[in-house]
């Protein structure tokens, strides 16, 4: 294959060279321990770094091929595996939830709450497959300190903090959702919450299968991602990152140990909202499939019209911009297991219209746009998210670079991401 220039592809190769300069400084200043930048355009990488260290105590210096804790970047993965079986005609997604798990019929939804508790009404219409992809389905995750249905979801012992690690089967959480009442009508609110573990429920359900067995036979061995999966291997946890905090007085401190992480055996419950590990190449190339309408390498996993669906904004305008406490995602929507752009300057960063993708609890982030043909990945491990502007800034950093005005587009999908002639 052609190795490629940035200027091949209408970037600018002094101007990428601002996103090491930042991205550097973040270790420098010993705020991130190490990340790992991607940046590609018509399946031409143009832009591979990395900074830092992969592990700080054991002194490893990051690697491309470095493993990393993805959270809820495992959400749009989920996400697209259940529109695969919705392309099989297996469901609607106008379809209620309790066609596959009866017992959502039976949901309350909160009237009103209080320290005391909470008092509960009918649902005034069942919670939809729409509804889980689009977090409008009234569930929580436990973020809101001051609701007493989100202290419930704290208290259920679903998650494992501080790593988010699913400690009950799935049909065992699916029981105990139940149990608790939804926040709001369906619909009637937009809440990040829970609703992509029973989306991979659901995948489990219609398919008949597990739902690791399904990702790894249906997505990851289609897209050639080798080391995508719900835990490291040993033989491969010389690879995997630690996570870090950031520690009281500045600095980083030690989170999560590779090699004692619950992330190094399989786990007792398979999240599709955050249970996944990944790379920088095997995300990279998740992401091209779907910049390509859902196929890469002769490898199709959906339709050119679904991921167009996928990709939309679903949400009406009452609903814009949407919030992950405790920020708001201001000119953003929501599609089917993503993030959409759908107002610039409202959003007051560098972007195009349409513009989707989504972050990790450990400062990960991915970006698609349809308009310029282009990928941006960053991966670290610093938890919380959001504690430093990094993906932001990286979005800036990116868009900035772009020189052309109007690329001449290629006719074929190249066979393997390159970066100068070399295999990614």
């Amino acid at each position: 294959m052609k190795s490629v220039t940035p200027e091949e592809v209408g970037f600018s190769s002094s101007r990428l060279s601002r996103i090491g300069a930042v991205m550097q400084r973040y270790v420098d200043q010993n705020k991130l321990a190490g990340l790992i930048a991607l940046v590609a355009r018509h399946g031409r990488l143009v832009y591979r770094e990395r900074f830092g260290m992969m592990d700080v105590k054991a002194a490893k210096p990051m690697q491309f091929d470095t493993i990393f804790r993805i959270f809820s970047m495992t959400k749009p993965i989920a996400s697209v595996a259940l529109m695969m079986l919705y392309e099989q005609a297996r469901f609607q997604l106008t379809d209620p939830v309790s066609k596959c798990i009866p017992e959502f019929s039976r949901v309350k939804v909160v009237e009103c709450a209080s320290e005391a508790g909470f008092k509960v009404t009918e649902l005034e219409r069942e919670i939809t497959i729409r509804d889980l992809l689009t977090h409008t389905a009234g569930l929580g995750y436990g973020f809101d300190q001051d609701s007493p249905v989100e202290s419930s979801y704290r208290e259920s012992s679903f998650f494992e903090a501080p790593l988010y690690t699913l400690q009950v089967p799935l049909q065992e959480m699916m029981r105990r959702l139940v149990e608790r009442p939804l926040l709001y009508q369906p619909g009637a609110g937009w809440r990040y919450s829970v609703a992509t573990d029973v989306v991979g429920y659901l995948v489990e359900l219609i398919s008949g299968m597990p739902l690791d067995v399904f990702l790894e036979e249906k997505i990851f061995k289609p897209l050639g991602m080798e080391d995508t999966g719900f835990h490291v291997p040993e033989a491969e946890l010389r690879r995997f990152a630690a996570l870090y905090c950031p520690a009281d007085g500045g600095g980083v401190e030690l989170l999560d140990a590779p090699f004692t992480s619950p992330f190094s055996r399989p786990p007792i419950g398979l999240s599709g909202g955050v249970g996944l590990v990944s790379t920088a190449a095997d995300y990279l190339r998740f992401a091209q499939m779907l910049l390509n309408g859902g196929e890469l390498e002769g490898a199709r996993l959906l339709g050119r019209k679904t991921v167009e669906l996928m990709r939309t904004n679903h949400l009406p305008d009452r609903l814009i911009p949407i919030q992950v406490p405790p920020h708001t995602l201001y000119g953003c929507g929501f599609g089917l297991g993503f993030r959409v752009l759908v107002d610039v300057a409202r959003a007051g960063r560098l972007g195009s219209r349409g513009e989707y993708g989504w972050g990790g609890y450990a400062s990960t982030s991915f970006f698609i746009d349809p308009q310029e043909e282009l990928v941006g990945l960053l991966l670290t491990q610093l938890a919380p998210s959001r504690f430093y502007p990094i993906r932001s800034e990286f979005k800036v950093l990116v868009y900035q670079a772009l020189v052309d005005r109007v690329f001449e587009r290629t006719s074929a999908i190249p066979e393997r991401l390159m970066i100068h002639g070399a295999e990614l």
